[in-house]
């Protein structure tokens, strides 16, 4: 899927690398779409419905500026709303926007259930769909747009033998306990996928011992910290090292070893470059985390949703040369897909040289002479 990835970045190389302040957007979202709430270019009507807040601060700090900035730059009218991980809520607001007229309609979902609800409702009504960053199983999407995710994955599994290597190292076997996404998304499942490619040897070999793999409902963070707390008392406060699927978990793990004196001897994966994630590594509590330009994602989404709203099948075939395999439906759906980057204490200056986050976001207090250290300005 890598090579895949590499090859689809030569064909989006109008893809820039450039980022934008990642402030909150002043859109709203309430029960029902309100078309006019992003609205100004004139072009084309297209819905964004984001899936929640709660689990990642990517979705309404990162993905709702850049692809309300995307779409406006390729011409289009962009609504973008936030469904706050409540199912109805995601339903009525797409209704809304079917029935606003919008050409295009572009989600990332709760669950795939209700992601291949509302693309049949919509696609019924010759409006196309955009699975965003999440694919949801068994719908009709015709197109996706998302990472590699098997790839991110792997990363995370290369990132946590980085840190058994680094603060625990000839251990055999090291312990490890994996806290992982929402059973029902498919990103999740596909992280898992990546992950095992590397640590399925290492624990078939002796070298690492699996506790507990355990996903976590709905990326709930709450729930993954007293999950996590659980599996580590139960296993004698013994751990040696956390896959955490996202930022937002690794920071409930990082705060029951907290508790338990283990924080910063034991590495602790993530995902998504977090202020609070990127914070974390920086204090020595979280060994990794994956950057996901998410600026190249939304320019991608963007691009695709202008061929489609001009009914260009063969301009948006061409931006999706990729596929990824619907498992649930047996299908293959027309994919770009964007790689990814492994980020440790010594490559944070990278998430930050790239716009994605700012030094003063980060840098401030007890970090101040890290990031001098490091170069972070």
């Amino acid at each position: 899927m890598r090579s895949k990835s590499l090859a689809l970045i030569a064909v989006g190389t109008g893809l820039a690398v450039a980022m934008t302040a990642c402030g909150a957007n002043t859109s709203t979202g309430g029960n029902t779409a309100d078309t006019n709430t992003n609205s100004g270019s004139g072009g084309a009507k297209v819905g964004v419905i984001l899936p929640e807040t709660a689990s990642s601060a990517r979705w309404e700090g990162f993905d709702k500026p850049l692809l309300e900035k995307a779409l406006k730059a390729e011409g289009l009218d962009p609504d973008i709303q936030n469904a706050q991980g409540d199912v109805q809520k995601f339903s009525t607001l797409a209704d809304g926007m079917i029935n606003a007229g919008v050409k295009v309609l572009i989600i990332a979902t709760p669950n795939s259930e209700i992601g291949a609800t509302v693309a049949r409702k919509a696609e019924a009504s010759g409006i196309a769909v955009i699975d965003y960053d999440r694919l949801n199983l068994g719908g009709s999407s015709k197109y996706y747009v998302s990472f590699d995710n098997e790839a991110v994955g792997a990363l995370q599994g290369e990132g946590l033998v980085q840190g058994l290597a680094a603060l625990a190292p000839g251990k055999k076997p090291a312990e490890i306990i994996e806290i992982e996404g929402a059973p029902t998304d498919n990103n999740a499942t596909l992280f898992y996928n990546g992950q095992q490619k590397v640590l399925k040897p290492k624990y078939d070999s002796g070298d690492l011992k699996l506790v507990q793999s355990q996903p976590i409902d709905n990326w709930d963070n709450q729930k993954g910290g007293t999950t996590f707390e659980q599996i580590l008392t139960g296993n004698g406060q013994k751990v040696d090292g956390v896959v955490a699927a996202n930022d937002g978990l690794a920071g409930a793990v990082i705060t029951v070893l907290k508790k338990y004196g283990l924080n910063g001897k034991v590495p602790v994966t993530g995902q998504d470059a977090t202020p609070e994630g990127l914070q974390a590594i920086l204090r020595g509590d979280q060994f990794m985390t994956v950057f996901k330009p998410i600026n190249e994602q939304a320019e991608a989404t963007a691009k695709l949703a202008a061929a489609l709203a001009k009914n260009d099948t063969a301009a948006a075939d061409a931006l999706a040369s990729g596929v990824t395999k619907d498992t649930k439906a047996n299908r293959d759906v027309k994919s770009v897909l964007l790689p990814a980057q492994l980020i440790t204490k010594d490559k944070v200056k990278t998430v930050v040289d790239a716009g994605f986050v700012k030094a003063t976001e980060i840098c401030g207090g007890d970090l101040a002479a890290v990031c001098t250290e490091l170069g972070i300005k």
